[in-house]
């Protein structure tokens, strides 16, 4: 299934006005397109990464928060944007209970390497999707 450029905002708001439940879908659905994108086959997908974050009480959140920003950052490198330390940034934000940013700023990558690969002229380095 390509990999879609999902509206920020809304994503936003339905994560706020469902109290969270829309976020647990967004989790699920960014943990995916991020694993497809850097063609990821260790990590767990998105469903049983929100499955081991609720088992452990939410340990598993800040993992997989530090290994999101490495792959964000190795996606960055991918398409030659800079790309910082994503990874501390992440975990930092998931400390503070704030992973509703850590998902914004992830889709937001995503969408920019959805839009830089879809380019009309085709010269987006990853073509296939």
């Amino acid at each position: 299934m390509p990999i879609q450029n999902r509206n920020l905002a809304m994503y936003i708001v339905l994560s706020i006005v469902t109290c969270g439940l829309f976020g647990i879908y967004w989790f699920i659905v960014v943990t995916d397109d991020v694993k497809s994108i850097v063609n990821d086959n260790q990590t767990p997908s998105g469903g049983v990464a929100f499955l081991l974050t609720l088992v452990t009480c939410g340990i598993y959140g800040f993992f997989w928060a530090y290994k999101m920003g490495e792959k964000i950052d190795y996606m960055k490198s991918m398409n030659g944007m800079p790309s910082g330390n994503s990874s501390i940034l992440f975990l930092i934000l998931q400390i503070f209970g704030l992973q509703i940013v850590n998902l914004a700023l992830i889709q937001d990558s995503v969408n920019k390497f959805v839009d830089m690969n879809n380019r009309p002229n085709g010269n987006g380095p990853m073509n296939n999707f």
